[in-house]
């Protein structure tokens, strides 16, 4: 018997359903919903809140400075509001004005700003129209008032702290001496000179500038205390010594006390 061919056929799978994974999208947008809950709730309070500035309130000691200046400054920069006002701008302001150290400024609520104004203190005057703080800095080029109570300072552009330090310095040594300072030069080649309320110049020089000046306060004023109405000026770039001009009813008369010679 012959053997039955059989057909044995493959038996063909079913595909395979492919399930995408579900994804929630409710709760994706939720945070993304709830930010945006959030910026919109803070936008429309800032613009219900957002009033106009209802008060400035100026704190200064008012020497020199005046609030309707400070007002003045910073006026079209509150048209925004209370709390739109950029206080960094107001600062800026103030801050360019002459005579203002530096400003604070501050929100009160419900709609007040509050604006700390500190002044400078004027120590010198600086050239012809300039003024000096007492940190050497050139606070305004152009002061409408001459304060001649103040000394003046003179030395090239840049020089300023430079000239102010050495003032500070003599201060105090020159008011030892009974001696009031009307200028100190500095020119361009660095040399210094003194000029003194009573007319009598002091020459110092642009060389070992200290030890001149120890050897004025140590040496000159002590001995010529008594005879400095006297003086036109007094000369101290030598080595080791001066050397002085008189006034007399004649006219001046040098008289040199003094080592060396002159060398600037």
């Amino acid at each position: 018997m012959k053997n039955a061919k059989v057909n044995r056929r493959k038996v063909a799978k079913k595909p395979r359903k492919l399930r995408m994974p579900s994804f929630n999208w409710t709760r994706a947008f939720m945070p993304i919903g709830f930010l945006g809950a959030f910026v919109a709730i803070g936008l429309c309070g800032k613009i219900l809140l957002d009033h106009p500035v209802q008060h400035l309130e100026i704190e200064s000691s008012f020497q020199r400075v005046t609030p309707i200046q400070v007002e003045a400054a910073i006026v079209s920069e509150l048209a925004g509001g209370f709390l739109s006002a950029k206080l960094g701008n107001l600062q800026d302001h103030i801050e360019s004005l002459d005579w203002v150290k530096s400003a604070e400024i501050a929100r009160r609520w419900p709609g007040t700003l509050v604006v700390r104004v500190k002044e400078h203190q004027a120590a010198a005057r600086w050239g012809q129209t300039g003024l000096l703080n007492t940190n050497g800095e050139l606070f305004t080029e152009n002061s409408r008032y001459a304060f001649p109570e103040l000394p003046r300072l003179v030395g090239p552009n840049g020089t300023e702290r430079e000239v102010a330090t050495r003032y500070l310095g003599l201060r105090s040594r020159l008011v030892e001496a009974n001696l009031v300072l009307k200028s100190l030069v500095m020119d361009s080649r660095g040399s210094w000179l003194i000029k003194l309320d009573g007319g009598q110049e002091i020459r110092i020089g642009r060389r070992d500038v200290d030890e001149r000046l120890d050897r004025l306060f140590q040496v000159v004023t002590p001995s010529l205390a008594d005879q400095f109405h006297r003086i036109q000026h007094v000369d101290l770039r030598y080595t080791n010594g001066f050397s002085v001009s008189w006034i007399s009813d004649q006219g001046i008369q040098l008289a040199q006390e003094n080592e060396g010679v002159g060398n600037g």
